[in-house]
């Protein structure tokens, strides 16, 4: 037997939306990204974006969320590592992880961008 015990896929839920709960409450960027998220959707939806279109922002709106939990753990994985000491190392590997939210935050940006574009483009010309 190991140490480690079987869980049900009921307790593996019920572990997710705690770690969920976790991120909200410990994590000041995951609150800020889940707020505009919901004001990104709800703007989608009184602008009629398409359900395609809506999808396309949902999966990016899905990558900014779990790289920003990706970091999260890297980062409180290397300061239990490394019990909060310093090392260039360590540094580097946040420094990293930083950047792989950023990366896709600003690529989620240039989609949402095109996204709107588009829409307001096309609900200013049926008005003309």
């Amino acid at each position: 037997m190991t140490k480690f015990k079987s869980s049900g896929v009921i307790e593996s839920i019920s572990n997710a939306i705690h770690g969920l709960k976790l991120a909200v409450c410990s994590q000041r960027n995951f609150r800020i990204e889940v707020l505009i998220s919901f004001l990104v959707v709800i703007s989608a939806l009184i602008l009629r974006f398409t359900i395609t279109d809506i999808c396309i922002l949902l999966v990016m709106i899905t990558l900014v969320l779990i790289c920003e939990l990706i970091n999260s753990v890297i980062e409180f994985t290397l300061d239990a590592t490394y019990k909060n000491n310093y090392s260039k190392l360590v540094e580097m590997a946040k420094d990293m992880s930083a950047g792989m939210v950023l990366l896709v935050a600003c690529m989620s940006v240039v989609v949402g961008l095109l996204l709107y574009g588009k829409q307001i483009i096309f609900l200013l010309s049926i008005k003309v």
